[in-house]
């Protein structure tokens, strides 16, 4: 893949890698001539859906994160002469006005014209072979750095030997119990304490993260295209997101070599290594272009990818029997507050109720209490159910 070099520098690539990756941890600096650069994050896949396409800009370190490019009109246009109109869900997300699924053999291109008027077009792209997955599954098992905990692995097999390049990413939702639920609340009432009934649904909840980071591989130099137990996730037995009952959806996309070369060398571009040598590469050309200045920089990929998707569940009790369960997301630690401490606290909803404190000494207080978050789940998730939950 070709690659245009400039001076953008060490600024640009680590912006670059924020919208698609997750950023890496800032530091104080100060940019000089910040030049704003368009970003495309575009996967359209053979699935039947809404297709998304993420279209947001660069963006200093004085600010908080990217800024969706707004007002864009987006379409993607098939060899066969079909249009996919994309509308504006939220700033800088644009979801297929109809679904529909990537083909074999078709010509797919990306168009985008700004609020401003300037149009972008994408190199012409064919859906890749597809791929199933074999098998999704989970071990305990410990690294190669002595930590243990769970791997989830991935078997898959292509016998045409065509598919060799190979993306994922993954959502993992987790139940939480919050350890120190009680049934009752603490407020402070114009004539005394009060002590109000508690949702039960404020004791387990449910959370989901996104992976953010990329995960490659390939099969290249293999004697067939065979991935055989690859490690897509690694969770530390320490990690309380395992403790109780735990759900992992993997999706596995096949890439062409060029998507494959793009995101290995934006996932380089990435590691701590590369990042602050003195050898910059500068500028990480993708295959989406201005139409009206050739010389204007285009950041991201627009991909059209096959893919195929696994999910799996497990309970810590399976592979950890009679074994204590990780720490909590915090200790937990029940502390006695003196009253003007304590009404000041339940005012800013920072704690839950524990206990009655049947011995206050002259620096606590009456009652037992715990940071909100032990007593309360909703501070780390959800009380509804995921549609897919399998108990």
């Amino acid at each position: 893949m070709n690659s245009r070099m400039s001076t953008y520098g060490l600024g640009l690539i680590i912006l670059m890698t924020c919208p698609l990756m997750g950023c890496i941890e800032p530091f104080e600096t100060e940019f000089i001539d910040f030049e704003s650069a368009l970003v495309i994050n575009a996967t359209i896949t053979n699935q039947f859906k809404h297709q998304e396409i993420l279209v947001s800009r660069t963006y200093e370190f004085e600010e908080e994160g990217p800024t969706g490019e707004s007002n864009a009109k987006v379409k993607v246009v098939a060899g066969n002469g079909t249009t996919y109109d994309f509308n504006e869900t939220e700033k800088g997300k644009y979801v297929s006005n109809a679904p529909f699924s990537a083909e074999l053999d078709i010509d797919y291109v990306l168009n985008i014209t700004t609020e401003e008027g300037y149009s972008y077009i994408s190199d012409e792209v064919q859906l890749s072979n597809f791929t199933k997955i074999d098998s999704l599954y989970a071990e305990r098992m410990t690294t190669d750095l002595g930590e243990e905990g769970m791997g989830i692995m991935i078997n898959s097999f292509d016998a045409t030997n065509s598919s060799k390049y190979y993306r994922y990413e993954y959502e993992e939702t987790y139940r939480i119990v919050a350890p120190r639920f009680v049934g009752r609340d603490l407020v402070a009432g114009p004539e005394g304490w009060l002590f109000p009934g508690r949702p039960i649904d404020e004791k387990t909840c449910y959370s989901t993260d996104f992976s953010n980071r990329i995960i490659l591989t390939d099969t290249e130099d293999l004697s067939e295209d065979r991935l055989s137990r690859f490690l897509v996730r690694f969770v530390n037995r320490e990690n309380y997101i395992i403790s109780h009952r735990y759900s992992i959806l993997v999706r596995q996309y096949v890439q062409s070599f060029e998507a494959f070369n793009f995101y290995e060398t934006l996932n380089n571009f990435s590691s701590s290594e590369s990042l602050f040598s003195e050898t910059q590469p500068g500028f990480l050309e993708g295959n989406v272009f201005s139409n009206e200045n050739q010389n204007e920089k285009v950041l991201g990929y627009f991909d059209v990818a096959a893919v195929d998707e696994r999910r799996i569940f497990f309970d810590y009790e399976e592979f950890f029997p009679g074994e204590p369960l990780p720490p909590y997301a915090d200790p937990c630690t029940p502390s006695s507050p003196e009253e003007d401490k304590l009404v000041n606290q339940l005012d800013l909803n920072i704690i839950k109720y524990l206990d009655t404190n049947p011995n206050p000494e002259p620096t606590t207080g009456p009652f037992f209490i715990v940071l909100r978050v032990c007593g309360d789940c909703t501070v780390l998730g959800t009380s509804e159910v995921p549609d897919f939950w399998i108990e």
